[in-house]
């Protein structure tokens, strides 16, 4: 009876964060049409609050998980800025690269793909370690269906403008 009490406890608890995140998430995205709150922040609640919802973290899992996919979303974004960089300053007239500046460049996407399936593989070692498997395969999931949800959103708002 007393491990039925502690679950419920801990599912309550659960639901209540939930609740909380996807309230902020809804409050960033208001704030940010009222000029409050950066579009970069108020995407950040709606994933957080996405991906939450849809591995269904306890508490316990959120609290080791965020600042470890945190870690990883930084590392990925740091390694796709500096391909951006280096692409973008390239490309900007192709007529006037030589071929052996184009093999470079396109040597540079190989490198760059595996860096980040470097980087995809580290952390999927240390999801494994701090959520079920099954949790990590909605993760995977999760952050698919986001980009597809953001995606739609973008437009409808384009739609209805």
């Amino acid at each position: 009876m007393a491990t039925i009490l502690i679950y419920n406890s801990t599912l309550q608890k659960a639901k209540h964060i939930l609740s909380l995140l996807i309230f902020t998430a809804l409050l960033s995205f208001q704030g940010y049409s009222q000029g409050n709150v950066s579009k970069k922040e108020a995407l950040e609640a709606m994933k957080v609050a996405f991906i939450t919802q849809k591995l269904n973290l306890t508490p316990e899992e959120a609290q080791v998980f965020w600042p470890i996919y945190n870690q990883y979303e930084t590392e990925l974004d740091a390694l796709r800025k500096k391909r951006k960089d280096e692409k973008m300053s390239a490309m900007d007239d192709v007529s006037k690269i030589s071929d052996k500046e184009i093999e470079k460049l396109v040597d540079g996407e190989i490198i760059f793909r595996q860096q980040e399936l470097d980087i995809i593989k580290k952390y999927h070692a240390q999801f494994k370690k701090i959520l079920p498997v099954k949790k990590v395969a909605l993760l995977y999931k999760a952050q698919e269906d986001y980009k597809k949800e953001l995606l739609k959103q973008i437009q409808e708002k384009a739609r209805n403008k």
